[in-house]
């Protein structure tokens, strides 16, 4: 990834000197790019005498210790005013940290959200920058540069102060996790509940690519329905062991909504699903156990499934968003939504048509609380919503697990409910532990000796 970074930016004319151990890295390189662009070192003296003030050094290795270690090794050679940028996937806590160092020493420090892939960073991913705004300016001509173009318009932007790249980057992955869930329950409904051969799947699924649920994800799936396997007859994707791993970025996305106190439901169960998974044996014995099997929904159209899958991709694109809001709120970031919409919309996992229709939103009120009390995604939930319901009580009769539409009709139907049956869990609370409780009739807060 960090090899295509610097071939990109040496595509747009800039310069570009890259540092690796590894020798072999650094002459690919340099066999990939033009000479008088692109040179590379595994000398980190070499390395900064070749830059110039202020030095732009782009870090794309993996987070954790590794980031540390790397900066320790460059700061005796840097100069104040020299920039430093974590293209990772670190936490926003260790990226606070950081700065807070740095910027005692006078170098300016970034966590950069880079999403896209490798083949984003060659051809242009989404970025999402956060640190000092004044020194942003030192490096956006290269960033707008290099990022992906919508309409024109360069996929990338400040995102706030401190850490808030990182942090729109990790819920920009607990997006992703919930797309990819929903996606995968949808492929099995389709499979087993309605009995659609692979190639039907694949079909179904580039249709829906050329319609309002045009998206990278989306693509890709219907990508991967044609791929068969090499080593035998058949295609790849039943070959695929069904155990999704995780680097963390869901996990991190999850535990900070609990601590900001924002439900985001659909991507808490996408991270508990990956861990279940992961329990392969477990699993296959409890089917045995169970003689569980799953079973064909027989009134259920390919129509309605696409509108469970539309409804349920608003309505985890509005968790994340209202998450972005609270942390905004909580870390001073000052995160505008509008922005982050719009440079979703290109290079990043999860561009998708809807995210335009998510910046108007945004555009037109940017105090919107969720995007569920946006005039227009209500009409459009309104409109669908039925088919997501349809769809989950159809797959739980049919013993299809869909635990990531279910979240998303449960968050719905929550959201919009203003009666919930939590006024008896404040009695309970009460009851055994004296906690009190408001009254709907009267102001104050009360108390019963139950």
């Amino acid at each position: 990834m960090g090899r295509n970074f610097i071939l990109n930016v040496a595509d747009n004319n800039f310069s570009a000197f890259g540092l690796d151990l590894d020798k072999e890295k650094v002459q690919s390189l340099k066999d990939g790019g033009d000479t008088k662009k692109v040179d590379g070192t595994s000398d980190k003296l070499e390395f900064v005498k070749n830059l110039k003030a202020p030095r732009k050094i782009m870090l794309l290795v993996p987070a954790g210790k590794v980031v540390d270690a790397v900066i320790n090794d460059l700061l005796p050679h840097l100069d104040e005013g020299d920039l430093i940028i974590d293209g990772g996937n670190s936490f926003f806590t260790d990226t606070n940290r950081r700065y807070d160092e740095l910027k005692l020493k006078g170098i300016h420090f970034f966590g950069a959200g880079v999403s896209g892939g490798a083949k984003g960073a060659r051809f242009g991913p989404s970025i999402m920058p956060g640190g000092n705004k004044e020194a942003y300016e030192i490096i956006k001509p290269i960033f707008e540069a290099v990022s992906a173009k919508v309409n024109g318009e360069p996929c990338v932007d400040y995102m706030g102060d401190g850490s808030a790249g990182n942090y729109v980057k990790m819920v920009h992955n607990g997006i992703e996790y919930g797309l990819m869930q929903l996606i995968s329950e949808t492929y099995f409904v389709l499979k087993h509940g309605l009995g659609y051969s692979n190639a039907q799947v694949q079909e179904t699924f580039a249709q829906w690519n050329s319609e309002r649920l045009q998206s990278f994800l989306v693509e890709i799936t219907a990508n991967i329905f044609t791929q068969k396997d090499e080593f035998g007859d058949g295609d790849l994707v039943d070959f695929i062991l069904d155990k999704a791993k995780q680097k963390g970025t869901g996990k991190w996305t999850s535990q900070n909504a609990m601590d900001l106190g924002i439900p985001i439901p659909t991507i808490d169960v996408a991270v508990s699903m990956r861990e279940i998974s992961s329990m392969k044996d477990d699993r296959v014995a409890a089917q045995k156990l169970y003689g569980a099997s799953y079973e064909a929904i027989g009134d259920l159209t390919v129509e309605e499934v696409e509108k469970a899958l539309f409804s349920a991709f608003i309505i985890t694109y509005a968790q994340g968003m209202t998450q972005l809001a609270a942390a905004s709120k909580e870390y001073n970031y000052g995160i505008d939504l509008e922005r982050t919409s719009k440079i979703w919309r290109g290079g990043c996992i999860i561009r998708a048509k809807i995210l335009e229709d998510m910046r108007k939103a945004y555009d037109n009120n940017p105090q919107l609380i969720s995007l569920l009390l946006d005039e227009d995604f209500a009409k459009k939930l309104k409109e669908n919503v039925a088919g997501l319901r349809k769809s989950v009580i159809g797959s739980l009769n049919a013993g299809i697990p869909v635990p990531g539409l279910s979240a998303s009709l449960n968050y719905f139907d929550a959201f919009v409910s203003g009666k919930l049956p939590l006024n008896l869990i404040q009695a309970q609370r009460d009851h055994f532990g004296s906690h009190t409780y408001e009254r709907i009739d009267r102001e104050g807060i009360f108390h019963t000796e139950w």
